[in-house]
């Protein structure tokens, strides 16, 4: 398995402040999620454009939705076909169509 690169103390710190942002930004978007305040059809529409939301797993994003926990997510993902590790980005139009039927915003 090779190696990953050597970086510089200057990149390394760049690549942790980028990751640390990324994820105070999705924890921020599940906040909003439990909350109410952005919806699932919202989400969708910003994974179009931010690669932050896009690389969110649908798992999670679920698991945030007000109702829903670990297990009725987990069976729901199931009972639609999606894998656990599928992505926002990486779902089909029928499964993103699907879950826009049951949680319409």
């Amino acid at each position: 398995m090779p190696l990953p690169p050597e970086l510089s103390p200057d990149q390394r710190q760049a690549a942790l402040a980028k990751a640390g942002a990324a994820r105070r930004a999705r924890a921020e978007l599940k906040d909003k999620l439990k909350m109410g305040s952005t919806s699932l059809p919202e989400l969708f529409s910003m994974a179009e454009t931010d690669e932050t939301v896009a690389k969110m797993k649908v798992l999670t994003v679920l698991e945030s939705l007000p109702g829903l926990g670990k297990v009725k997510a987990r069976r729901l993902m199931e009972e639609l076909g999606i894998s656990e590790g599928r992505r926002l980005r990486g779902l089909g139009a029928q499964q993103r169509e699907t879950l826009l039927k049951r949680f319409p915003g």
